[in-house]
């Protein structure tokens, strides 16, 4: 998993922008980001401008930085895009993946099933944040994981913009289910249980 600056920098953006801590539309300035991720400037506007390639936040000339609104139309087609790829991907994933890996996601299983215990909405987006960037890292097909990487996010946002604590627990399980058949190195039960989890998210 990556560590850098950069990457640190960008993940507590991340967060902030999908639990609508930043909430949509809003107007923002570097130095505010700066506080609130914690990290320098140079690894902040390398954030930023990942962010703004995942089309998470707007550069708006002489304006400043602005939240990218939720509209009415981006679930449907961020979840076209996932009910496409995202069995596939985690079909290669159960093959490819290092015994590192498949643990890692084990523990993000654990992650996910204590969340469900407690209720802790935004510590199962942020665990299922780390199982998407495993997946990224374990996925031999790298353009694929570039097309799915900003819908995940945009997916994880819109779901908390309507998400509660009693509904974590199907999704999790789902979620589970991927894990395990990853783990077992089983490409048709991973992709058949990817494809279950995105038409539930689909519904949402």
């Amino acid at each position: 998993m990556q560590n850098s600056q950069s990457h640190l920098a960008y993940l507590a953006l991340e967060h902030l922008i999908v639990t609508l801590a930043l909430k949509p539309g809003a107007l923002v300035t570097e130095k505010q980001l700066i506080e609130l991720a914690g990290h320098g400037r140079t690894p902040v506007r390398e954030s930023i401008q990942k962010l703004a390639w995942q089309g998470l936040i707007h550069v708006r000339p002489r304006v400043g930085l602005q939240i990218a609104d939720i509209r009415p139309e981006d679930h449907m087609h961020v979840m076209q895009v996932r009910r496409e790829l995202e069995p596939i991907a985690a079909s290669l994933v159960a093959s490819h993946a290092t015994r590192e890996q498949r643990e890692q996601l084990l523990d993000c299983a654990r992650l996910m099933t204590d969340c469900a215990a407690t209720g802790d909405l935004a510590g199962f987006f942020a665990a299922d944040k780390t199982f998407d960037e495993i997946l990224e890292e374990a996925c031999p097909n790298g353009f694929m994981m570039a097309a799915l990487g900003p819908v995940q996010t945009h997916s994880r946002r819109l779901w908390y913009s309507t998400a509660t604590p009693d509904g974590m627990d199907r999704s999790i399980a789902l979620h589970v289910r991927v894990i395990r058949a990853i783990h077992q190195g089983n490409a048709e039960d991973a992709r058949k249980a990817m494809a279950t989890l995105i038409d539930y998210l689909s519904d949402k």
